[in-house]
């Protein structure tokens, strides 16, 4: 599970709003980068390394993969990070924008509990159990074997590409609403942190957010039990596996492709894998 236990350090710095990678030569070529935060460190890390040879200066900021399409669309940024696919009413919403989707990356979304549900025996969860938390009509960890403690649902934003590609999965609708919800997250930083302060919580997260204080369960769905490793990812047996994307409007040209080239070529596939997600080579 090491590989899935890489949340480096360096993420703090990524999430600050506007940052400056590293000390580069001001041209006036700038790439703006937004959205994702599961994206995030891909895009900035990947940044680091391209600015060494590429007089252009990259800045890379969060918000969600619901604000990078937005903000791609509406010309606030060059690219847009995005940890799931343009929705249909964006799709509609955004049409003279003219979206296109560039995948850079594999992930999946794991249903994560506080270490000491998992240690307590809570490790399997079936798909009705989790709707059934999410909803408010099951709230002690009791009732699905666990200890006699009441349940801390923590969840996301609504327009967080890991909210809506978990959502859909449990309940088969991205922007379902959760009235068990007792607290709603950001950044996968800000839930993770959460969910390790809790000693009995459940919420969602990238699969390489994984840690000794964060454990993923194992889902049930029809008579199958579905793990979050690499291999069921890379050959895409779990079954919330996602893209990590970067979004453009229109063909992507100059300095703007030749990032996502990068990022999609060797060097940046090899920093997709050292952050923890599968790269989309490998596919």
């Amino acid at each position: 599970m090491a590989r899935y236990q890489r949340v480096w350090a360096g993420l703090i710095l990524c999430l600050m709003v506007g940052f400056p990678l590293e000390t580069v030569a001001d041209t006036g070529l700038r790439v703006q980068i937004v959205g994702s935060t599961t994206v995030l460190p891909v895009a900035s890390r990947s940044a680091q390394k391209f600015m060494q040879s590429s007089k252009v200066r990259i800045i890379a900021n969060a918000g969600g993969s619901g604000v990078g399409i937005h903000s791609v669309a509406q010309s606030r940024a060059d690219i847009g990070m995005a940890s799931r696919e343009i929705s249909p009413d964006e799709k509609i919403r955004f049409e003279k924008s003219n979206l296109i989707t560039h995948p850079v990356g594999l992930d999946a979304v794991a249903c994560m509990v506080s270490a000491e549900i998992y240690q307590a025996g809570v490790r399997h969860l079936t798909r009705r159990e989790i709707a059934g938390i999410y909803m408010g009509k099951i709230r002690n960890w009791k009732e699905v074997g666990g200890p006699d403690r009441e349940i801390v649902v923590i969840d996301k934003e609504r327009h967080r590409g890991t909210r809506h590609v978990f959502m859909n999965y449990i309940f088969g609708n991205a922007l379902q609403r959760t009235p068990g919800t007792l607290l709603v997250t950001g950044s996968n930083n800000e839930e993770q942190t959460k969910i390790a302060q809790s000693d009995s919580a459940i919420g969602m997260l990238s699969f390489a957010w994984i840690n000794e204080q964060v454990k993923a369960v194992t889902l049930r769905d029809q008579g199958k039990e579905y793990l979050p490793t690499w291999k069921a990812v890379q050959q895409r047996e779990y079954p919330i596996v996602r893209k990590l994307n970067f979004i453009t409007a229109g063909e992507p040209r100059g300095e703007v492709k030749a990032f996502i080239d990068f990022v999609k070529g060797p060097e940046g596939q090899k920093i997709i894998e050292e952050s923890g997600y599968i790269p989309i080579g490998g596919n």
